[in-house]
């Protein structure tokens, strides 16, 4: 069996990410081997009695600034996996491929941030690199550590049972994914298109690639821009799905 795909997490709340981790697939994979997920208390490097971890920052202003001290010290003590990101807004933004690129690294490490940041000489001398996960403000990055865990800990192999499950996922390909159906065929007069009950693999498989342009140019238009727009065999797709829908549709 291959190593397991390490992250590491610096935090002030290790409870908080622990307790996600342990849980449903990310759990199974810990306990599979496949994932190592470890979590360390910056408090656990602090000097003083009230192992204090944040201070007033230089210049004056609002808010509290985590101390490089501990950050430093919690680091250096544990050696971990690089790159070691910081959770912030200024770092690349976090998406499908950079998922799987993560995933297939062997391991990585988190810094999470809290009050209104991180003394600068950690981004700059510490972290590698960092990592953002959308342009909003959260109250730390636990939350932000949780989604990064999430995503890419399903993508490193053997995690998910079926391994082309990740391949067929929204912005595996810059598409959104296909609508999926399930039993019954009918619920509420409502029914499943006719094609997916039709057992003609290569027929589902055209629909739902075409299903999946048209749901991407109906919600998400920008990524479609992002591909270089449609290209003349997926026009002629889509058009060929315009007539299947209106051909057979769901029917109760």
């Amino acid at each position: 069996m291959a190593d397991a795909c390490r992250v590491d997490v610096f935090t002030i709340f290790p409870e908080m990410v622990e307790a996600f981790a342990a849980e449903s697939l990310l759990g199974r994979a810990r306990a599979r081997g496949l994932l190592d997920v470890r979590t360390h208390d910056l408090r656990e490097h602090t000097t003083d009695v009230h192992r204090t971890v944040d201070d007033t920052p230089f210049g004056g202003g609002a808010g509290m600034v985590l101390r490089p001290e501990p950050i430093f010290a919690s680091v250096e003590a544990v050696d971990p996996p690089r790159p070691l990101f910081l959770l912030g807004p200024g770092g690349r933004r976090l998406d499908q491929p950079l998922a799987a690129e993560l995933a297939a690294s062997g391991g990585f490490s988190l810094l999470c941030g809290r009050y209104e940041g991180v003394d600068d000489r950690v981004r700059t001398h510490l972290c590698d690199g960092e990592l953002s996960i959308g342009d909003y403000v959260l109250g730390g990055g636990e939350v932000a550590a949780m989604v990064v865990l999430e995503a890419v800990g399903r993508l490193v192999p053997g995690v998910m049972g079926n391994a082309a499950s990740g391949g067929d996922e929204s912005f595996s390909d810059g598409l959104l994914e296909y609508p999926q159906f399930t039993k019954p065929a009918v619920f509420r007069d409502l029914g499943v298109p006719a094609v997916l009950r039709s057992g003609d693999h290569a027929r589902v498989a055209r629909w739902r690639r075409a299903a999946s342009l048209a749901r991407t140019l109906e919600h998400r238009p920008d990524l479609i821009a992002a591909r270089g727009g449609l290209t003349d065999d997926e026009a002629a797709l889509l058009e060929w799905f315009r007539h299947e829908s209106e051909a057979s549709p769901g029917e109760p």
